[in-house]
């Protein structure tokens, strides 16, 4: 894997620059045991009880002691250059030998605590642990160069061969494992557990890395969480991310607001606020921002999309809090792909739209029924109305969809109802037309109920007019 090649190369380049630094310690070690055993050549040594609650074994233990009490010096020049600091205890060759005032200090290991001046509440344990520290306070350095070149650095625990060995002024650190957070110099309130862990950050704060190499390429990044073998691995300067699962958020690099639960989750993403919870999830993510991505590896370069599940793997979705609850909205759909959406109206979306004129006359020979759906589907038995998928499909191919074996599903009945109210348009046309000219017939039969009103007046005025003639002219008798 390039990714763990590279990782090993690092690794014997921070091996090799603990080599040198080695080296540079032993020699200026010898200079110094030199330098320090001329100045008491022919000068009696403490041995034992000294006074005061003192306690000097070796050449040069305690001393430059004073006023100093209950301090404890086993080993050559052992807080040699002690004189009012108490309660100390220095155990190995130039164990605190340059402390004067500081307190509460314990140094098990040859150079431990050796640069100690005032500092207090020290704690080293092992061969030149906490070597440079000479102000700092309640530090704890297990291992071999733990805390090595902390100077005025304060509350930092450093656990395992190098751990912490850069750190100078940083506070509040934890690093537990070999060279976790080895690097660091004044970032603080890191904690790092596992070998090569945090172990190239230098300033950033308020960061948690567990698990071998976990945050290892951090330098500057503050407020990441780290959870895993290689987690965030490859991490510099990206804020506020948190990781858990091997390798999860392995090639994030400045990106910002991730979370990854998981084996190889968001593995790819260079992003920001994304979200992947599951083994492998998000890992093809790329570039993207705001995705979130469970049990689904996503798709490179997207962005502000949610994938929740696997294609081919679940077959059930239950969500709770949707049944039974009144609200008003647009009706969700469902495509071929198992995305979520509404089907859109608007012209923007279309292309070749055309009148749907006779094309809807297909539904005049379908056939409505009644059912029951099978219990495992509805256990209680509620009657449905509505079309047999298998017969639309007869009438037309274009009404029904397919599941992924590509056999007859279900029917789409949002373009049933598109095509009824065509028909029904069609109709309503129609009914119209009759109905015009029904109303020209109602204005002529008027007309002619009129007309003929208007001659049955004309007749029987006529009429009148002769009966009143027939009336007024004399009756002659021929018969004389």
């Amino acid at each position: 894997m390039n990714e763990a090649i590279q990782f090993k190369m690092g690794a014997v380049a921070v091996e090799d620059r603990i080599t040198r630094l080695d080296l540079r310690w032993r020699w200026l070690f010898i200079a110094l045991a030199a330098w320090l055993t001329l100045s008491i050549v022919a000068q009696a040594a403490p041995d034992g009880d000294v006074g005061n609650g003192n306690t000097a074994e070796g050449p040069g233990a305690l001393f430059s002691l004073t006023s100093g009490s209950y301090n404890t010096a086993l080993g050559f020049q052992a807080l040699f250059n002690n004189t009012t600091g108490f309660f100390n205890t220095g155990t190995g060759v130039n164990a605190l030998a340059l402390n004067t005032g500081g307190l509460y200090n314990t140094a098990n290991g040859g150079f431990a605590l050796f640069s100690n001046t005032s500092g207090n509440d020290n704690t080293a344990t092992g061969m030149t642990a906490l070597v440079n520290n000479n102000i700092g306070s309640d530090n704890t350095a297990t291992g071999y160069q733990a805390l090595g070149n902390n100077t005025s650095g304060n509350q930092n625990t450093g656990m395992g061969v190098n751990a912490l060995f850069s750190n100078t002024t940083g506070i509040d650190n934890t690093a537990t494992g070999v060279g976790a957070l080895f690097s660091n110099t004044i970032g603080g309130l890191n904690t790092a557990t596992g070998a090569a862990a945090l172990v190239s950050n230098t300033t950033g704060l308020n960061n948690t890395g567990t698990g071998f190499a976990a945050l290892s390429h951090n330098t500057a990044g503050g407020l990441n969480t780290a959870n895993g073998y290689q987690a965030l691995n490859s991490n510099t300067i990206g804020g506020s991310n948190t990781a858990n699962g091997v390798n999860a958020l392995f090639t994030n690099t400045t990106g910002n607001n991730n979370t990854a639960s998981g084996i190889n989750a968001l593995f790819n993403t260079t992003g920001s606020n994304n979200i992947g919870l599951g083994i492998n999830a998000g890992s093809n993510l790329t570039t993207g921002d705001n995705n979130i991505d469970i049990y689904d590896t996503g798709v490179a370069g997207e962005s502000a999309k949610i994938r929740i599940g696997t294609q081919g793997t679940q077959n059930g979705t239950f969500i709770a809090g949707i049944s039974g609850v009144s609200v008003t909205g647009s009706p969700v759909v469902v495509s071929s792909s198992g995305q979520l959406g509404v089907a859109p109206s608007s012209e923007r979306f279309k292309e070749a739209i055309k009148p749907m004129d006779k094309a809807s006359e297909a539904i005049l020979a379908l056939k409505p029924v009644t059912f029951r759906y099978k219990q495992e589907i509805d256990p209680k038995g509620i009657p449905q109305f509505g079309l047999v998928a298998e017969e639309v499909e007869q009438v037309n191919p274009d009404l029904v969809v397919r599941d992924a074996e590509g056999k007859v599903y279900t029917v789409r009945y949002e373009a049933v109802n598109a095509m009824l109210l065509n028909e029904f348009l069609k109709e309503h046309r129609e009914v119209e037309e009759l109905r015009a000219i029904v109303s020209e017939q109602r204005k002529q039969r008027e007309l002619l109920t009129a007309t003929w009103k208007q001659q049955q007046a004309q007749i029987q005025k006529v009429s009148d007019q002769l009966q009143t003639r027939t009336a007024a002219t004399p009756v002659v008798d021929n018969s004389q």
